[in-house]
């Protein structure tokens, strides 16, 4: 029997002043604090022996994903150099490259480029929070089972393609969570106050490549202590 692992990467912090619901807008990149997020993160992939090995690197089509995983890259591939890591089969590892695909994207979100506070153009307005009547089935964009749907879809694709080995896929805490809550509770609903995929966290999650079932989940947060 051989196994799949996807390691799930949340994206690290974003730049945004002004507090705006970015969501899909372009022009959000990591802060400072951010890249040091991913830096943790990177060096806790790149140190663990089960992960320093992976196959291929994807990404969330978005600024702050791509450049995560970029930092990531930078680590693993720093470590490749440095301390001969071979594949498990013994052959040579090559330097990895950033994959993007559109199915890891962030939510789509009705509330995109509102910000969060008071004043014009502000989230906590009547007419904006009339949207938000169901927190388990979000009536302000795109539904939690679309999300898990798209990324099922990614997930399964890529379970085949690397059978046997492990990816790092840079996502978003949405579709992270959206898909794991299906796989551990048979359906992706959730309350999106009870999330547990923290900025930069790594969500494991290993499968049987020839029957796709779900092995184990483990999650850890390389980034909790970074200032």
């Amino acid at each position: 029997m051989s196994a799949t692992t996807i390691h799930l990467v949340r994206h690290g912090e974003v730049h945004n002043p002004e507090h705006v619901l970015y969501e899909r807008l372009p022009g959000f990149h990591l802060s400072e604090r951010g890249r040091r997020m991913a830096d943790a993160t990177g060096r806790y992939l790149a140190a663990n022996p089960q992960t320093n090995t992976v196959a291929a690197v994807w990404s969330s089509p978005l600024e702050r994903t791509r450049e995560t995983a970029g930092i990531i890259i930078g680590r693993l591939n720093e470590a490749r150099a440095e301390r001969a890591v071979v594949a498990p089969d013994g052959h040579p590892l090559p330097a990895l490259e950033l994959a993007v695909d559109e199915r890891l994207i962030e939510a789509g979100n009705d509330f995109r480029g509102k910000r969060i506070g008071h004043g014009e153009g502000a989230l906590w307005k009547p007419e904006n929070l009339r949207l938000v009547r169901n927190l388990y089935k979000p009536t302000w964009g795109e539904s939690y089972r679309h999300i898990a749907a798209r990324m099922s879809a990614f997930a399964s694709e890529k379970i085949d393609e690397y059978a046997g080995r492990q990816i790092i896929v840079v996502s978003h805490e949405s579709p992270i969570w959206s898909f794991r809550h299906l796989l551990e509770t048979g359906h992706p609903e959730h309350n999106m106050l009870l999330r547990h995929a923290a900025l930069a966290s790594v969500t494991s999650i290993t499968f049987d490549a020839d029957t796709h079932q779900v092995m184990s989940i483990t999650y850890v947060d390389p980034a909790a202590n970074v200032a």
